[in-house]
This record gives C-alpha cells, sequence and structure tokens, in this order.
C-alpha cells in the first residue's frame, strides 16, 4: 500500500484523489492556470536518488562555499565510516530517549525497556544465537567479559586466542584477565592464507583450556574457513567457542550459531554510529540458551513479561541477581551501566534495513572490496591482499617491492587530501611494510578511482 505521507505515482492512488476531489483527470486539476503560461516540456529533473546519494551530492554543492578540506578515508581497524539513514537521529532525539539510563524503575521505562528488548531480539536474529543482552561498552571490553565468562563457567583458566588480532583489543583482553588468573595462549595461523593452524590448536588445546576465540572477518579482514573445525575441537575438549564479528558482514557470511559458537562478542558502531573521532562504541554480546551461560553472562537482561492483572505484556529487567547492584559479591561483571543509546540507535537501523537490507549492504561492501584488491594488485610492486583467502570490507596492502615505507606512501597520499590504510608494521612486524585499507558502502567508486591514480603516482615517482 502506497505511504499516505509520501507523493505516489501509484495509478489506484491517483484514481481514488481524483474521484475524492471530483476531477476526471489530471488537466481539469490545473485548469485555471492559463495554457499560455504553462511548461509545455518536461523538467529536467534528475534520477531519483537513495537518502545517501542525494546527502553525497548535496555535500558536493555545499563545498564550493567551503575553504575546509574534505580528506578521503581509507581507515578502518575498528571504526568504520558506514552511512548512519536520518531517520535514526530522528528517533533517538525523542524526549523518551534523550536520558537513557539502565532501566531499574520498570514501571517509568517501559518505552526504553521495550526498545532494548527489541535490539536484543533483533542481534539474536542478527548472530543465529539465543540470548542478547543489552548492550556493552564495546567489541575489547565485551571480549574481557566474555573470557572471564568462561572461566566462571567450565572453572578452566586458559584462553586461546589468534595470532593476528587488533593490538587495542588484545590490551584490553589482558587487563580483564591478569587480575582474574586467566593465561592467554596464542594459535599460530598460517602466513600464506591466514588461517588457524589447527595442528597447533590441537595441541594447544587441554583440560586446562576455557575457551578458543577467533574473529571472523578477522581484524585484517580476512574469512576464517574452518571455523566448524574449530569448533568441534573445542567442543571435544568441553571447553567454549567464542566468537568476534563484524555485524555488517552478516548479510553474506554465516553467523556465529550457526557453526557452533558458544559466545559472540562483536562491535556494533557499523549499526547506525557514527565514528565520532573512535566512539562511542557499542559491544554485542550474545550466548546460546543454557542456564550455565545466561546466569554467568555479564550486562544487563531485557526480558518481556505481562502486567500483574495479566491483560498487557510488559518488560523489565531480568536475571538481576547477576548482577553487582543486587548481590555484589555474586556480580557477574562490573559493568556500571550499558551503552543504551547506541544500542537504541542499532535497533533502529537493524529494524529499517532488515533481512534484505543486511544482505544488501554486505554484498556491496563485498563487491568495493574485490574491486580495490583487484585494481590495487595491477600496481608494479603492490601485494594486495597478503594472505590468500577471501576477505571482507578490509585487507592489507604490501610495498616491500617498491622499496617505499608505509609511512611515505601515507604522507604523501595525506598531501593529496587522502587518508591511506592504518600501518602494519610495529603490530606485525613480520608482514614488512603493510598497511589495512578499508571501503565500506560509502566508498564512492570517484573515491577509489582517486586513491588509485595517486598512489600510482607515489610509487612511480
Amino acid at each position: 500500500m502506497p505511504h499516505p505521507y509520501i507523493p505516489n505515482d501509484h495509478e489506484e492512488t491517483i484514481r481514488e484523489i481524483m474521484k475524492s476531489i471530483g476531477i476526471k483527470d489530471v488537466e481539469e486539476l490545473y485548469s485555471d492556470v492559463p495554457y499560455k503560461i504553462r511548461l509545455k516540456r518536461r523538467m529536467k529533473l534528475p534520477d531519483p536518488h537513495s537518502e545517501m546519494e542525494a546527502k553525497r551530492e548535496i555535500e558536493r554543492m555545499l563545498r564550493r562555499n567551503s575553504t575546509v578540506k574534505e580528506l578521503i578515508s581509507f581507515l578502518g581497524a575498528g571504526v568504520w565510516n558506514h552511512y548512519v539513514p536520518a531517520v535514526i537521529d530522528e528517533i533517538v532525539s525523542r524526549g523518551e530517549f534523550l536520558t537513557s539510563y539502565t532501566p531499574y524503575q520498570a514501571e517509568i521505562s517501559q518505552g526504553m525497556l521495550q526498545a532494548l528488548f527489541e535490539y536484543q531480539s533483533m542481534i539474536c536474529e542478527l548472530l543465529e544465537m539465543d540470548v542478547a543482552n543489552c548492550s556493552m561498552y564495546d567489541w575489547s571490553s565485551s571480549l574481557g567479559e566474555a573470557a572471564r565468562m568462561a572461566v566462571r563457567v567450565t572453572g578452566r583458566r586458559e584462553i586461546i586466542i589468534p595470532h593476528y588480532i587488533s593490538p587495542e583489543r588484545l590490551a584490553v583482553l589482558k587487563a580483564y584477565s591478569e587480575p582474574a588468573g586467566i593465561r592467554i595462549l596464542e594459535v599460530k595461523q598460517k602466513i600464506s592464507d591466514g588461517q588457524i593452524d589447527l595442528e597447533d590448536l590441537k595441541c594447544k588445546v587441554s583440560d586446562k583450556t576455557a575457551a578458543v576465540y577467533v574473529e571472523n572477518p578477522s581484524y585484517l579482514g580476512f574469512i576464517i574457513e574452518d571455523v566448524k573445525d574449530i569448533s568441534e575441537i573445542i567442543h571435544d575438549a568441553d571447553g567454549l567457542f567464542i566468537v568476534g564479528v563484524d555485524p555488517s558482514s552478516l548479510g553474506v557470511l554465516k553467523p556465529p550459531g550457526d557453526y557452533g559458537a558458544d559466545i559472540v562478542v562483536g562491535e556494533g558502531q557499523p549499526l547506525g554510529n557514527y565514528m565520532s573521532m573512535g566512539g562511542s562504541l557499542l559491544g554485542i554480546f550474545a550466548c546460546r540458551s543454557e542456564s550455565r551461560l545466561i546466569r554467568q553472562m555479564p550486562g544487563r537482561i531485557v526480558g518481556m513479561t505481562r502486567t500483574k492483572d495479566g491483560r498487557s505484556r510488559a518488560f523489565c529487567l531480568a536475571l538481576q541477581t547477576r548482577e553487582q547492584h543486587i548481590r555484589r559479591h555474586r556480580a557477574t561483571s562490573n559493568i556500571c551501566t550499558n551503552a543504551s543509546m547506541t544500542a537504541l540507535r542499532a535497533a533502529v537501523y537493524m529494524a529499517l534495513l532488515g533481512p534484505e537490507g543486511f544482505k544488501e549492504l554486505s554484498e556491496i561492501i563485498l563487491s568495493k572490496t574485490y574491486y580495490m584488491i583487484k585494481r590495487l594488485s595491477r600496481i608494479d610492486g603492490v601485494k594486495t591482499p597478503i594472505f590468500k583467502s577471501a576477505h571482507f570490507k578490509e585487507f592489507t596492502v604490501n610495498y616491500d617491492q617498491t622499496s617505499r615505507s608505509v609511512d611515505y606512501v601515507n604522507r604523501e597520499l595525506l598531501k593529496n587530501g587522502i587518508l591511506g590504510g592504518k600501518p602494519l608494521n610495529s603490530e606485525f612486524p613480520e608482514l614488512g611494510e603493510t598497511s589495512l585499507f578499508c571501503v565500506t558502502e560509502l566508498t564512492s567508486l570517484e573515491e577509489m578511482d582517486r586513491l588509485l591514480s595517486v598512489l600510482e603516482d607515489v610509487l612511480g615517482g
């Protein structure tokens, strides 16, 4: 059915309108306008644009009156430049949501509680998991909490992680693990394709292993293919399988619940949240429907119930005995609030996109990823990607054969108004002069071609 507040060209709607106002055709509507002053040709209007395209075009026109230099960015590595639909700002700026905090008093917080319940429900559907909390601070803190949760559930004190992980994320994991006496072991990844060395994993998994953690896509953008094998190895040892995800990939990649994840963490910033100089971020946290897992899950969980008279549906915080405001000595975490505003934004975003929207988003990003990889690989001396695996959104670019350093290339790109990839030579020296590039649905063809042209000049010069 046509939307009542948007102009329609649906024939049935037009007929209903004409009948209602008593005219036979559209021409009769303009009968009072003298024919000699009417426009005799069709207006030269541009083709229809999506909201994102229209915004980009308006910004392009506005830049004619601005002296501010807009930079083209290919940075990612944990905070990504995704499009935020305008309706999200409109909804979350409503008075009901402006001062959102942990809604302890259900009687006056039904709106926010329901919104967070919907967030949890959509996160579970997206990840194919059973229970989600209503958000953590960011991916890093979610990972730290997942490690501690795995230790509480299994009674073991070793966590196995991949070699190629964000140094910032690893630092937070260590900060959470050390006070709890958790030992972190690193599993090897093959330098050829980045895949987990399954033989090395088998050797390191033992009756001391609480969990194995992998990221899919990885920090360096490549896809881990043997996730089912990894799941079987840790489950055979009665440990837990923790998976970290970028939700924008789940329109084309299998959800973690499909390949045996027990706990899923990730970064919700791509879900309708701005980069805002590196934050605010949104920690995703979900698990399977097992009492031993749910009872040890950190953060808030919103549940659905009924009013005392049984007439109406209602929402409230559930299983609060896990939390520090009820039984401080038995608390499952020390998170003092949740990122409810960013979770609300994510809920609106997920509701807007729906399954088909997520699929389209992921396909656009995937196609742009491979366009960039294909074009960059044609530049003499550039190797991309380093790892011979499928990639999503991010990929490595190596300059070893060009005798150019990452710092030099990035300085030259910046002179041309381009923010190049994140340098990796200090994080992973074995990769040489390598940087991590990122593309999203906001990266235009013109911007990609601009980068390629400038990069050819920089490396050729």
